[in-house]
């Protein structure tokens, strides 16, 4: 509610030791620099931010900005998309590029790896799904059913199943061995913008099926889809039930969330919230954190924290 400050910094010269003499403009103060970082404070809106120098930096993958990308998990693949079109598996060790996915008409809007770290889900504004081998680059499955693009997915435990959100406002379920749907886990009405797949907390009731769960559901017991809404909702969904546990509204249209814990739940919104949210009780979020108006576009929970990255 208050208007940016914009401010500048200056490098004045180098130390003996390499670090950087940084000067800044009016209403800014420069605290601890070091040669990776630099603590920039305002004193005025007691606000500080540390910026951190890349570890290491790949240029060359893509030519325009990156939407999505993720990292096997034993850390040696990455797997990004970008709005040049393209959606490409690299060395994480040196951005070496492995495998081109081709396939999607369209933007690529997600992907992400499977716990094996050999194969690669992709959801994309052409409505469809597919799962890549990560060896030989060759689309193994793709999952018609949505009638609107992939905004974003979820695997569910080792991978039998898989879930994604759309434009359309729908969650669906997926198998990927008989490569068809399971069912709309939730049908909201509204673009259903990110979502994340957590274990419920024990007191949580998640509801009970209507009708008794297919056997090709894999471990879908016990499990809570959280799904951040265009329509400025966040809400929880039993995964297994289908059945609706909390609705929380927030100040924005959600584009993202992710689970800290079995209770404790984020939300990011356009207009630059971070909501953290008790799943047992929602009525009032635990805090509420706004660094800046940008939208939140992602989360990423981290050691004891979480990471948010923010648009501009």
């Amino acid at each position: 509610g208050k208007p940016t400050l914009y401010g500048s910094l200056t490098r004045r010269g180098l130390s003996t030791e390499g670090v950087p003499d940084i000067a800044a403009s009016e209403g800014f103060v420069v605290g601890e620099v070091t040669k990776k970082s630099i603590l920039i404070s305002c004193p005025h809106e007691n606000v500080s931010t540390k910026f951190l120098a890349p570890y290491t930096t790949f240029s060359r993958i893509h030519q325009k900005s990156i939407t999505c990308l993720d990292i096997s998990s034993g850390g040696g693949l990455g797997v990004s998309t970008s709005t040049d079109g393209t959606m490409k598996i690299w060395q994480a060790a040196n951005g070496e590029i492995r495998r081109l996915l081709e396939g999607h008409v369209y933007d690529v809007n997600c992907c992400r790896f499977f716990p094996s770290g050999l194969v690669v889900l992709s959801g994309g504004m052409d409505a469809q799904l597919k799962i890549w081998s990560a060896e030989d680059a060759s689309c193994v499955v793709t999952f018609k059913g949505h009638k609107g693009g992939i905004l974003d997915t979820a695997i569910v435990d080792r991978g039998r199943n898989v879930l994604s959100c759309s434009r359309d406002g729908t969650a669906r379920l997926w198998d990927c061995g008989k490569s068809s749907c399971l069912g709309v886990v939730a049908d909201c009405g509204s673009p259903v913008n990110g979502v994340a797949l957590g274990a419920a907390d024990d007191s949580l009731n998640l509801g009970t099926p209507e009708k008794a769960p297919s056997d090709r559901e894999i471990g879908t017991e016990g499990k809570i889809l959280l799904l951040a809404r265009e329509d400025k909702n966040l809400q929880g969904v039993g995964l297994q039930s289908r059945q609706p546990v909390f609705l929380f509204a927030g100040s924005d249209a959600f584009n993202c969330c992710t689970f800290l814990s079995s209770t404790y739940i984020l939300g990011g919104t356009q207009d630059g919230n971070i909501y953290q949210l008790d799943v047992r009780n929602t009525g009032t979020p635990i805090q509420v954190i706004h660094r800046s108006g940008a939208p939140v576009l992602s989360l990423l929970p981290y050691r004891d924290g979480f990471v948010a990255s923010q648009g501009k």
